[in-house]
């Protein structure tokens, strides 16, 4: 830059700005703001033409004032006019002028567009740079139309200095954001990409920043940038600080260029060039050995420098996702940072952790460290450090750490701040459910997630572990003995009551024998808690009161009484007041094998992905969620989830995801609850009809019978002493719905001559859609 002289020193200026700041109170700096307006204007609109230094004077003192906070209306055709002169302050004045209170859509953008072309092939590089700076501040769509093809020539030029360089690779990167369609990249891209090797290390700074940039939006045609950019790395990382003495920030060479060459890496997979692919490997464990080293400063300057290009090289680490021994080194390196005095390098490693779980190289190594993160998730004072080790439990959660890091969660839980107590809950019941080992620690952990933090517990929660005990015979007995005993508690949340009135009503015949949990104990419990809940709660349980008529005849008189009362035929609830008659009047006309039909239990539900995970996606946002995949693999090359050896031996005749679920009995060594996080997008191999699947039949009443890419076929039957019915399932695999669908039922002759029978001994044939 220029030096300023002392004959450009503005005495009037520093006269008007002292004046401001003596101004006593605010009254008096406006009426000082008026009077220097009243004078500025009148010099503008008088005969005598004003000199070069007198309009940057008046063009100064008025963006002052401007940044003082008051509207500017004039003055700005003068600014405009000192982008024709000659001398610098003068032409510095008027681009920032320019930039500051000149929008896009002004009337002068022509002429000052005709300013800076002028500038721009002036060959001055100090004039080319004050056009290049004005041309960024601005943006503007006009700005970009006019000079978008000039200045990847200038940045390409071999007679363009170094600083133009660097101003126009700056230029040509906010063009590319505010108007990408209109800066053309096709003829210049391998000129720009050379740039890499330019000798100055601003201008490859430059070009980094613009390349990254385009990289992301066409990363074909940048691809040539890999294997400059790692030369580039390489020969910064194995340099001494003196060797680049003009670059070298506390003892660190280049850390700014270091960091964008990596995020530049970032674009692209692993090189495949093997001498290529050495290289980048030889600079990051260069990165990661030089972190060990003792600093050469105990200045913090030092260690931000040092820590943002290590932080940078794990994320290459991460993207690339291919070196075992680099991930690990990177996870160890990680951990260490977890007890760091520094909170932002505490946050920072929990973060990359949380990535690193989902490696499959790197997953064991981030569970070694399990204790340290349990340990900040109950002393962090800083809130958004003990959500990250939330974050990173969850990650970090298999079927081997499962109880331990769900009881931690539970526990923090308690004394969660409020912000994060939503994702806790969501995250504690995902991993109950993926995790569980069998059905009773499921239904114990959920309705422990209820009494510790209801409030915070959504409707998907609930609704999952009342599908989970449904679709599960052999959990029905203990999740009725479990809400029992839970809503005998004094105080009892509502979405416990949900969960309560819904189970007894389904399943409260199973523990009915016990004389402590009585069908009428049962309904006193339940009634109980009646006037206490919401409209909502009370319809469900007076579904519960009529479902307890049909589970036990002898508490049928005292139901009928509580629907029968006036607090429920006349209450004030329309929905209450109709289901209450309804009820009633059921139980009434009703016989017990309609009763029975009408009454029955509930069908297994089919399955999709998990509601719950579907908004813990939602509320983390695209991208954001840590990986717990059962695709992620182990150290030893096995899915966390895959069967055993010996059942693909033998064969298993289920390896299918059951989508209708109406299979009681699951694998041997997958999990126990359905695997609600494939996604509903892959369809397992097609699966014809077989003679495999009929003997399942022989000793169970359901099971699939027939299954492709498009629809499962699921068959249920009950029998209830002669009475007999049969349930078709037809699930719809796809994401998109059929049309004109239809089915039929058929029978041979010789079964035709076997079911010739009274025909009130069976009922009809229920065939149920699933769309």
């Amino acid at each position: 830059m220029p030096a300023v002289s002392k004959g450009d020193g503005m005495r009037g200026l520093a006269v008007f700005i002292s004046d401001i700041r003596n101004c006593k109170s605010k009254e008096a700096e406006i009426k000082r703001i008026n009077k220097e307006l009243a004078n500025i204007r009148s010099k503008f609109k008088g005969d005598k033409a004003l000199d070069g230094y007198s309009k940057k004077k008046y063009v100064c003192k008025l963006l002052f004032i401007f940044l003082l906070g008051h509207d500017i209306d004039f003055g700005h055709m003068e600014a405009v006019n000192l982008l024709s002169s000659n001398k610098y302050t003068e032409k510095q004045i008027g681009y920032l002028f320019i930039s500051v209170l000149v929008n896009s859509n002004s009337d002068l953008i022509r002429l000052i567009n005709t300013g800076i072309k002028n500038d721009l092939a002036s060959c001055n590089p100090t004039f080319m740079n004050l056009a290049l700076h004005c041309i960024a501040n601005v943006g503007s769509r006009e700005m970009a139309e006019a000079f978008a093809s000039e200045i990847p020539r200038i940045l390409v030029a071999g007679d363009t200095m170094d600083s133009v360089k660097q101003s126009a690779a700056l230029c040509l990167l906010r063009l590319n954001r505010t108007s990408p369609d209109l800066v053309p990249m096709g003829e210049w891209t391998a000129r720009v990409v050379h740039l890499l090797n330019d000798q100055h290390l601003g201008v490859v700074t430059a070009a980094t920043s613009l390349i990254t940039t385009l990289a992301q939006k066409s990363p074909d045609d940048f691809k040539t940038s890999i294997s400059l950019a790692v030369a580039r790395l390489s020969r910064i990382v194995t340099s001494a600080s003196i060797d680049l003495q003009d670059y070298t920030y506390y003892f660190v060479a280049a850390p700014w260029l270091s960091v964008k060459l990596l995020r530049l890496l970032q674009c692209y997979p692993p090189p495949e060039d093997a001498a290529l692919r050495s290289r980048l490997t030889e600079c990051l464990e260069t990165i990661l050995n030089k972190a060990q080293e003792p600093p050469k400063s105990k200045k913090v300057q030092h260690s931000n420098a040092k820590n943002a290009v290590l932080f940078e090289a794990i994320s290459l680490i991460i993207h690339h996702d291919s070196e075992p021994t680099l991930l690990v080194r990177a996870c160890n390196q990680l951990g260490q940072f977890l007890q760091h005095r520094e909170t932002n390098l505490r946050y920072l490693a929990l973060e990359s952790m949380c990535t690193l779980a989902s490696s499959e190289f790197s997953h064991e190594t981030v569970k070694t460290h399990i204790e340290t993160v349990i340990n900040a998730l109950k002393t962090e004072r800083d809130v958004s450090v003990r959500q990250r080790a939330v974050d990173l439990l969850y990650a970090m959660c298999d079927r081997s750490n499962a109880k331990q890091i769900v009881a931690e969660m539970l526990s923090y839980l308690e004394t969660a701040d409020y912000s994060i107590r939503e994702e806790i809950v969501l995250k504690v019941a995902i991993l109950a459910e993926k995790y569980a080992v069998d059905y009773t620690w499921y239904v114990d952990t959920i309705l422990n997630l209820i009494r510790i933090a209801g409030d915070y517990v959504s409707e998907e929660v609930w609704y999952r572990v009342i599908q989970i005990v449904i679709n599960r015979d052999d959990v029905q007995g203990y999740a009725a003995k479990t809400v029992f005993e839970a809503l005998q508690a004094p105080a009892c949340h509502e979405n416990l009551v949900k969960v309560g009135g819904y189970i007894l009503g389904e399943f409260g015949n199973l523990i009915a024998g016990d004389s402590r949990s009585s069908p009428l104990v049962q309904f006193n419990l339940l009634h109980s808690k009646f006037h206490l809940c919401s409209v909502p709660t009370r319809a469900l349980l007076l579904s519960a009161y009529i479902k307890f008529i049909n589970l036990f005849p002898e508490v049928k008189t005292t139901i009928q009484d509580v629907l029968r009362s006036d607090s429920q035929l006349r209450n004030a609830d329309v929905e209450l007041q109709q289901r209450a008659v309804e009820y009633l009047r059921l139980s009434c006309i009703a016989s017990t094998d309609i009763l029975a039909t009408v009454l029955e239990e509930m069908p297994p539900f089919p399955e999709r992905e998990s509601s719950i995970l579907a908004k813990l996606k939602r509320k983390k946002g695209p991208g954001n969620l840590p990986d717990i995949d059962d695709s992620r693999r182990n150290v030893n090359g096995n899915t966390e989830h895959s069967e055993s050896t010996e059942e693909t031996k033998k064969g298993s005749t289920e390896p299918f995801t059951d989508l209708l679920n109406v299979n009681s009995t699951p694998p041997a060594g997958a999990s126990l609850l359905v695997d609600v996080f494939s996604e509903s997008s892959t369809s397992p191999a097609s699966i014809e009809v077989s003679e495999e699947h009929f003997p399942r039949f022989v000793c169970k009443n359901n099971g699939v019978i027939y299954e492709n890419q498009l629809l499962q076929i699921g068959l249920k039957s009950e029998y209830r002493q002669n009475l007999g019915r049969m349930y078709i399932f037809y699930g719809n695999k796809t994401s998109t719905q059929f049309l004109s669908f239809s089915t039929s039922v058929t029978s041979h002759d010789p079964l035709k001559t076997h079911i010739r029978s009274p025909a009130q001994s069976f009922l009809p044939l229920d065939v149920i859609v699933l769309f």
